[in-house]
């Protein structure tokens, strides 16, 4: 059986229409969707981007690996050891399409890189890109005569949302520069990102048009993979393999002041989607509850492979869903969640079904207070701080966090990688971001330079 990993940055669950959004954004992924099973609490505890795909890759948290950074130094150990190394030894052919280069290389006997213009004044064809390497690698693998393992990380819904035509109007039917629509000015207000915005922004005054920018770039991404999913008809491949939709963070909109950007440790940026199929192995049609982990990732693709004992010869600190996901059950993997940022700032958090503590561990970077605890099941929308009224919530959930971090040093033999590790913004300086370097390096096809 092949593998085939479709990671989507910067996709948050809530805004694809096969987990409820009011906008018909995916009608595609919604179609494999249906001929699969739809996990509806995946969560990616260690965010952003660098942190998110070393856990996806290796099935291993952020303590084991220790990368905690956007564009870090700090690379995980050598005996951390990526999903592709493990199914390469397994006589897997391990082909990758990616920018991202550094140590997310490990493991791909091929590994096709890509890159877009960063001129913001046209609209961005960045799945199109992608695809122009994808489709051919995909039918060479299918030529190739062994068993495949496949990534693909593909870039849309990331800012700038410069989705193309007809995709640009797809949303939005007013006046977005409408001088009596004030709604943006908070968000050109934070300095920080202020030039960056107006890049692509210009004289935007209604904050409703870059939520429908954003929702039009899944539109088109989801488009983009109609062609991928075309092709894997095409080849006969659909009956044997594994294809597995996700998305390494988030991305919070108008929510909480994080304007437009994957930073804070809410839902909007850890709830991610995942969707499986395989005829014969993965249930259709199936929407499967409880909490699955990033990490819990590469432990079901080997027990899927019936490799299931090589996540504890690696040391994988995930659990495989396996069983759940064939069983139908919702118990999910865990009861709570521990999470991690340290690229804008430094914080960590524990979420369980009811309740959300985040702690700032130093100053935050929009002035929030250095403790906010969430009562999910009566405010699902993070928006009323009982930190103050329910101290007890903040001590029980403060020493669970204790408890594991300690646990899991203790496991790993690593330090805290939080204490040692500055945040990305640090090492940038506070700053303009006049072009966020992520997209700089990206687009420029992974070197390796500080970005946020």
């Amino acid at each position: 059986m092949n593998v085939i990993l479709l990671s989507l940055d910067t996709l948050r669950a809530d805004h694809l229409s096969c987990y409820g959004y009011r906008r018909l954004t995916s009608p595609h992924l919604d179609r494999v969707a249906a001929q699969g099973t739809l996990c509806t609490e995946f969560f990616s505890p260690h965010i952003p981007t660098h942190p998110g795909y070393t856990t996806m890759l290796t099935g291993r948290d952020a303590v084991s690996h220790q990368v905690v950074c956007q564009g870090g130094t700090v690379e995980p150990p050598a005996d951390v050891r990526f999903l592709a190394e493990i199914l390469a030894e397994q006589g897997y052919r391990t082909a990758a399409v990616d920018n991202l280069g550094r140590w997310l290389t490990r493991g791909f006997q091929t590994y096709r890189s890509y890159r877009w213009p960063l001129d913001v004044s046209q609209p961005w064809r960045k799945a199109e890109v992608v695809n122009a390497e994808a489709l051919p690698l995909l039918a060479e693998l299918a030529a190739g005569g062994q068993p495949f393992f496949l990534f693909v990380h593909y870039w849309d819904p990331h800012t700038p949302y410069l989705p193309p035509p007809p995709f640009d109007r797809m949303f939005y039917g007013g006046d977005e520069c409408d001088p009596a629509n004030r709604s943006m000015a908070p968000v050109f207000a934070f300095e920080p990102f202020a030039d960056y915005f107006r890049s692509w922004m210009g004289q935007v005054t209604d904050i409703a048009y870059p939520i429908a920018q954003y929702d039009a770039e899944i539109a088109y991404l989801d488009a983009t993979l109609a062609a991928f999913f075309t092709r894997l008809d095409e080849l006969d491949l659909v009956d044997d393999t594994l294809l597995i939709i996700n998305a390494d963070h988030g991305e919070c909109l108008d929510e909480h002041e994080c304007w437009f950007d994957h930073h804070g440790l809410y839902d909007q940026n850890l709830h991610v989607p995942l969707i499986l199929r395989c005829p014969g192995l993965v249930p259709a049609g199936q929407r499967l509850g409880g909490f699955i982990r990033q990490y819990d990732l590469a432990p079901a693709i080997l027990d899927a492979l019936g490799l299931g004992e090589l996540a504890a010869a690696n040391q994988m600190d995930g659990a495989s869903f396996l069983p759940q996901l064939r069983g139908g059950s919702p118990a999910g993997t865990c009861d709570e969640l521990f999470l991690t940022e340290n690229s804008w700032m430094k914080k960590r958090g524990v979420r369980t079904h009811r309740w959300k503590l985040i702690l700032a561990h130093e100053p935050d970077f929009h002035g929030k207070p250095p403790v906010e605890l969430y009562d999910l099941a009566a405010d699902p929308g993070e928006t009323v701080n009982l930190a103050g009224e329910r101290p007890e919530v903040v001590a029980e959930l403060t020493r669970r966090y204790d408890d594991w971090l300690r646990g899991r040093m203790a496991a790993s033999g690593q330090p805290d990688p939080q204490s040692y590790q500055g945040t990305t913004l640090h090492r940038i300086g506070a700053v303009k971001l006049a072009v966020p370097a992520d997209e700089r390096l990206y687009a420029e096809g992974g070197k390796a330079t500080e970005h946020g």
